[in-house]
């Protein structure tokens, strides 16, 4: 015989409420509430269990409570069920308690048996005395397996009776995640698995329309992710960047050309004062044309001068609005004469755009104010005197009627020298030493210069940011964002590996960088954005917490930064970050808040533990507790992208689609076996090794 509605919620009652606040609640348990299995939930299911589920009913629904802890105390008086127990003899009785964290309000849907939705927050909350219940299995469910657009799945809840645990993937990368845990816990199983099944999911939901306009770019220090995406069952079609290519891989380049003022300034170590400045302006005139950057044809090489001559005229036009003209003449009349030497090599070229005049008037105003002297040592010194305006004006006057003859004068969005125009490094080590010679600061620049020349005699670092004649802007993002259609795969990963140290940084900062102004720019011409995943394996390496307060910033902190710009900002222009790490205690601190979702794994630091306390918002004691004993492949879901925090079983990935972050099989190479009996071989082929090193 079926149960009454009544007998049915009274036989899954397990308590009462006896202590309650916004954030807890404390509940005294039944003495005949299940010990350990409850049957009267309609199967059986583990009960009372940390971390589990109960419903507190309230006005038209149920809060939902997660169990905290439970404890036994010693009581005088058993707890009686009723008027007739009343006579008895008291005897010690234990009491079993629990305690509650309130994390939302379970709904029934109306006009829909045995359907509820759930969502986080309550607007009421019970009082003391009130029942507490077990939930139903599909009640169960229904918290689990609660909110909107549950697109993509990621693994099961084990709590809930492996209820489906499944994502937006608009909330968990719109708004950044991260992946924390210790090594070996499944961090990078979970971001290959993540990848995979969006999108599988998106590719299902197209069927044969075509393949997913998805785009992610991975960056990979220990090139770990080309088996989870290349092999022969993968069915996904990618693009595998290395130093070193393979066939069907594609050669790692991020040109120097592409780095800006503040990425070539922390890589040479250029002090504040002489050297930074003067690296500025050997970009900016590189940039703008003064040192040829190759073969271009008649109307690239028109571009080039019109960039010189708009170049020369702003700067001309900052000094007289300076002061320079007075205060540093001498400085400023050496500059006025390297302007006419360059237009001397450039009027043959251009005959017809009065170059000449902007020559004749620079001579007028060196002549006015040219002066020298023999010094006591018998060297000849010679010195310019102030430049009067009308002096200049003239210059710009000339300067403008040519550019004029070429369209008019270029005004670049940004610094000059942060705008990605090509040029050989050769020719910025020259121009360096020209500017050197003529600012008369050669012993504050020689050392800088050096560095600069033996970076570019390195042929492998070479090999990564050389390239100025063979790789073009718009084709770099074709090949790393992704081209129209993304008809050459959905999944860029850039192996870092071998990348030498020297540069990895500035790499990286430079990739990440080109990426979210590429995407800047999308918007700004499209006037939508084009969604794209950035993801960045052993995050703590190079997003690393710095100190503000260092005046000439290196490599590493420049990379922090623009990292932390995309964690500010990308989610405007459509790009999400996913962050994956170790140590999330080294992690940049502004990143990290920016994160709006975090998939835990296993964390045994108690520094780490400490800091994932003060990042999580949500009232997850008891849950967190859970972190240093999560075995591998378990996790725990929280933030934007799920209803509530949930730990789950992520899903299973076959062995050729995981990363290549096996643990070493020591016991298997020392006995020559695995465990299915086959013979283990590690040959140390050394010379090849040797070889490969050497570059032979």
């Amino acid at each position: 015989m079926s149960q009454t509605p009544f007998a049915h919620a009274e036989s899954l009652r397990i308590g009462t409420v006896d202590f309650i606040s916004p954030d807890e609640v404390k509940v005294l348990l039944e003495i005949d509430a299940p010990e350990s299995v409850a049957l009267n939930a309609g199967g059986a299911r583990p009960f009372p269990r940390v971390n589990g589920y109960v419903l507190l009913p309230v006005d038209d629904g149920y809060l939902v409570g997660q169990i905290e802890w439970l404890s036994i105390e010693r009581s005088t008086f058993p707890k009686r069920r009723g008027i007739q127990d009343f006579g008895l003899v008291d005897l010690p009785y234990p009491l079993r308690k629990m305690s509650l964290n309130p994390i939302g309000t379970l709904h029934k849907r109306a006009g829909i048996n045995e359907q509820y939705t759930f969502r986080r927050g309550t607007d009421a909350m019970p009082s003391v005395g009130a029942a507490v219940l077990l939930p139903t299995e599909k009640q169960l469910r229904s918290i689990i397996e609660s909110g909107e657009r549950r697109r993509v799945r990621i693994g099961t809840s084990p709590l809930a009776g492996d209820a489906e645990v499944s994502i937006d993937p608009d909330r968990l990368f719109g708004r950044h995640l991260a992946v924390l845990g210790n090594t070996g816990s499944g961090k990078s199983c979970s971001v290959a698995g993540l990848i995979r099944w969006s999108i599988e999911a998106a590719r299902a939901q197209k069927k044969s329309i075509g393949e997913p306009n998805a785009r992610f770019i991975i960056l990979d220090p220990n090139g770990e992710y080309s088996r989870a995406f290349c092999g022969t069952d993968s069915g996904i079609q990618t693009r595998i960047f290395k130093v070193s290519p393979k066939v069907g891989e594609l050669a790692l380049q991020v040109p120097l050309w592409f780095w800006n003022s503040a990425e070539w300034c922390s890589f040479t170590q250029a002090s504040t004062k002489t050297q930074k400045p003067l690296l500025k302006r050997a970009l900016r005139e590189v940039k703008a044309g003064r040192i040829g950057a190759g073969e271009f044809t008649e109307q690239e090489k028109k571009l080039e001068l019109r960039r010189y001559l708009s170049s020369t005229l702003i700067t001309i036009q900052r000094d007289l609005r300076s002061g320079a003209i007075k205060t540093d003449e001498t400085k400023f009349g050496f500059r006025l004469k390297a302007i006419k030497s360059d237009l001397e090599q450039k009027k043959n070229d251009f005959p017809v755009h009065r170059l000449i005049d902007i020559q004749d008037a620079i001579q007028k105003a060196l002549d006015a104010t040219f002066q020298s002297f023999i010094d006591k040592n018998q060297k000849l010194v010679e010195y310019y005197r102030a430049f009067t305006e009308d002096q200049i004006n003239q210059i710009i006057n000339t300067l403008k009627a040519s550019l004029e003859t070429l369209g008019g004068i270029i005004y670049q969005e940004g610094p000059d020298e942060d705008v990605p125009l090509p040029f050989k490094g050769v020719d910025l080590a020259d121009h360096l030493h020209i500017l050197s010679d003529q600012e008369n600061v050669s012993q504050f620049l020689d050392f800088l210069i050096s560095r600069i020349r033996t970076f570019l005699s390195d042929r492998k670092i070479d090999s990564v940011v050389g390239g100025s004649s063979t790789v073009t802007l718009d084709q770099w993002l074709m090949d790393y964002i992704g081209s129209e259609n993304v008809t050459d795969g959905q999944i860029s990963i850039l192996d870092l590996s071998l990348v030498p140290t020297e540069v990895v940084h500035v790499v990286t900062a430079v990739t990440a960088r080109m990426v979210f102004e590429a995407l800047q720019r999308f918007r700004k011409l499209n006037h939508v954005v084009l969604p794209t995943v950035l993801v960045m394996e052993e995050a703590h390496i190079f997003i690393k917490r710095y100190k503000d307060d260092i005046e000439n910033y290196d490599a590493a902190t420049v990379c922090c930064q623009v990292f932390e710009r995309i964690a500010r900002e990308g989610r405007k222009f459509g790009l999400g970050l996913v962050l994956s790490s170790q140590r999330p205690s080294e992690l940049s601190p502004s990143v990290l808040s920016q994160c709006n979702t975090f998939l835990l794994h296993r964390i045994s630091n108690d520094r780490d533990q400490e800091l994932i306390h003060r990042l999580v918002p949500d009232n997850l004691r008891g849950l967190l507790r859970e972190l240093p004993s999560l075995p591998s492949q378990n996790a725990i879901l929280l933030g934007w992208a799920s209803e509530l925090p949930v730990l789950l079983k992520m899903d299973d990935l076959p062995k050729t689609q995981q990363p290549h972050s096996d643990d070493p099989d020591f016991w298997d190479v020392w006995t020559g076996k695995d465990i299915e009996g086959k013979i283990v071989e590690r040959k140390a082929e050394w010379k090849s090794i040797a070889d490969d090193w050497q570059g032979k």
